[in-house]
């Protein structure tokens, strides 16, 4: 039996159709896993069942969920820090509230919320460094800073290859062409879905791409 694939998923952003899209075509199996990069609300319509496909993928395979910038925001409001109320609305929570029909944060069912502060900070396997944003490059994994890992864009530092030697996995710094970003040592896979472009699944062994657009149309190989 050859081992389970690991496909990384892009910032999802409230594209639930182009998350279905791309899902449908990958064919998740149970030994496979996928591993998500974060910021699955704010910005694009469809923050509620972006989250519920991924309730669901998590019963066909392995799913390993890390924690992007928005979603940290969405979790401190919630958290009763409300002096960053204005700063995630004008960030694209006001689209989050539209898509769970509702006007307060608080009203935003437990169950997605016990998904979003589940997920986690960053992941590694033998070969790749999976993280939301940035890295550190003299740092072990578990050594970096939460403020590296979900908010420095790779427009203020790309960093050098990583100390361990492992290809580094990332999203958050938008590539507005829609094509990812690939430095050998790194790649960005946020290739700005919620802006009319495309979401990104790589399966990191192969090389493989699906790629949907926010309204799930496949994008041609």
């Amino acid at each position: 039996m050859p081992p389970g694939r690991t496909i990384a998923i892009g910032d999802i952003h409230g594209c639930a159709a182009a998350l279905e899209a791309v899902l449908a075509a990958i064919g998740p199996q149970p030994d496979d896993t996928i591993v998500t990069l974060g910021d699955y609300v704010d910005r694009g319509p469809d923050s509620r069942p972006a989250i519920e496909l991924l309730f669901d993928l998590g019963r066909h395979c392995r799913l390993v969920s890390l924690l992007g910038n928005h979603d940290k925001m969405l979790l401190a409001v919630r958290a009763g820090k409300s002096h960053m109320l204005g700063h995630w609305l004008a960030l694209g929570g006001a689209a989050t509230l539209r898509s769970f029909t509702c006007s307060a944060v608080e009203d935003i069912p437990q169950p997605h919320i016990d998904f979003l502060g589940g997920c986690r900070p960053a992941h590694e396997t033998a070969g790749h460094l999976f993280v939301h944003a940035n890295y550190l490059p003299d740092l072990p994994l578990d050594e970096q800073p939460a403020y590296v890992l979900r908010w420095e864009s790779l427009k203020i530092r790309c960093p050098p290859p990583h100390c361990s030697g492992k290809t580094a996995i990332l999203g958050h710094t938008a590539q507005k062409d829609g094509e990812i970003l690939d430095l050998g040592h790194l790649k960005c896979i946020d290739t700005y879905c919620y802006g009319g472009r495309w979401l990104t699944a790589l399966d990191v062994d192969s090389g493989r791409l699906w790629q949907a657009g926010p309204q799930g149309r496949m994008r041609e190989p």
